[in-house]
């Protein structure tokens, strides 16, 4: 699963051994997959100063989640071609040891392998410059993204009404591509090639009747150049001094002139505008020479283990790096932009969840600051019910009202704004790596 829960108690005896307990019963029941989250010592401040930030990290971490999602999409849409791919292009940078910060590794690595990033967001400075650090960051990424993606959809909305012009029917698509120079009369003082759209039941009526529509006009001129379900488009040259007549005279047998006057220059300006279009769409994404190899998420020289929570003489499976080749190259700027940033949002994201359970765990436990964060893995969406009340078995002692809200939810919980379903005994926050969904 996608799916993570961020929990944290105390640091005491007691739920340490909880702890404990909660990772055997979720073991043996195979419920869940757990490891510790590790979040450095920060500035604690004034109570008064916690409340406040868990607000603002509350609304932080809404829209970063709703930013890395709007990435992702966008991802997406500018590899329309290769979407199969989308998956490869969604990582983040290292974040599992100081040699690794250079690879990239996929979103479920990041966040069960967390660092916090010392040199990004010093945990000496005060709580408040770090969130203050995270939210600019986060604010110029939506600035950029919007840019560039209003761009990239100004150049496809360009394409797409050009192309439009070109799938048509007779009367109104672009005849550029139809039409040659051979097809016209041109240079010429006193003659004119017109283009008619004539019906395809009057065919036999317009080789009759076209030469005596209007005086002037040049027997035999007529040739069918373009045909679609409806009709066919016919040329005729007659005298320039008579054109408003046969327009007329046309429009009463139901044949149709279209305005178009063969204009080499125009027409080479057209057919170059939807090259540069269609170019310039493809240059924003292009193949990806990453060319990550299916089947291998990691480099073999590189393994890195993640201590399980209860047992830490079992290493987790070793898992490496993805192996890249020649990385970056061939790649559009824009997806090359989404890659680098959807990476740098992704990780601010997993660094917000991490303060929210730093001040929340002080403002439910107190100080000094003692308490023990995990990640808990659920193996399958059918398990969640029975994980979660294992959790409130294991912590019911920490908060007996949380813990009857759970199971009632007419149960009100005295000076809490949110909803019975958002608190529970032990501070909980939800991830969600469903970001396509």
């Amino acid at each position: 699963m996608s799916e993570f829960w961020l929990i944290s108690a105390p640091s005491d005896k007691e739920n340490l051994q909880a702890l404990e307990r909660m990772n055997t019963v979720t073991s043996k029941s195979n419920l869940s997959y757990n490891t510790k989250f590790s979040i450095p010592d920060f500035k604690v401040g004034t109570l008064d100063s916690l409340v406040g930030l868990s607000d603002e990290l509350g609304k932080l971490d809404t829209f970063a989640e709703s930013l890395i999602k709007r990435m992702a999409q966008s991802v997406v849409e500018v590899m329309e071609d290769s979407k199969g791919k989308v998956p490869e292009n969604l990582l983040a940078n290292g974040g599992l040891k100081e040699k690794l910060k250079c690879l990239k590794i996929d979103l479920t690595s990041f966040v069960t392998h967390f660092e916090w990033d010392m040199a990004k967001y010093p945990a000496k400075q005060p709580l408040v410059s770090v969130v203050d650090t995270l939210a600019k960051q986060l604010a110029q990424i939506e600035t950029d993204l919007k840019s560039r993606t209003a761009a990239y959809n100004t150049l496809k909305t360009n394409l797409e009404n050009l192309e439009k012009k070109s799938m048509g029917n007779l009367f109104t698509r672009t005849l550029s591509d139809i039409v040659s120079k051979e097809d016209f009369v041109l240079d010429s003082e006193y003659l004119v090639t017109l283009l008619v759209i004539v019906p395809k039941p009057s065919y036999a009526q317009w080789q009759k009747t076209y030469e005596s529509l209007s005086d002037m006009v040049v027997p035999r001129s007529t040739k069918l150049i373009a045909e679609d379900n409806e009709g066919g488009l016919f040329t005729v040259t007659l005298f320039r001094k008579v054109i408003d007549d046969f327009k007329t005279k046309a429009k009463e047998n139901k044949f149709t002139v279209r305005e178009f006057y063969y204009d080499e220059k125009e027409i080479k300006r057209e057919r170059e505008e939807l090259s540069r279009l269609l170019s310039d769409k493809k240059q924003q994404y292009q193949t990806s020479c990453v060319a990550l190899k299916k089947g291998s998420s990691t480099f073999p020289d590189h393994k890195v283990q993640v201590t399980p929570l209860g047992n830490p003489d079992r290493p987790a499976a070793g898992q490496t790096d993805r192996e890249r080749e020649s990385e970056g190259e061939g790649e559009g700027p824009l997806l090359r932009w989404l890659k680098v940033n959807f990476s740098e949002a992704f990780i601010a994201w997993i660094h917000i969840k991490a303060l929210r359970v730093f001040v929340e765990s002080v403002l439910r436990y107190g100080l000094p600051v003692n308490f023990q964060a995990v990640l808990l893995q659920p193996h399958k969406k059918s398990s969640t019910k029975r994980l979660r009340e294992v959790l409130n078995s294991v912590f019911r002692h920490l908060d007996q009202v949380a813990a009857a809200s759970v199971l009632d939810a007419s149960v009100d919980i005295p000076g809490l704004q949110l909803g019975n379903q958002d608190y529970f005994p032990y501070v909980y926050f939800h991830i969600d790596l469903s970001l396509l969904d």
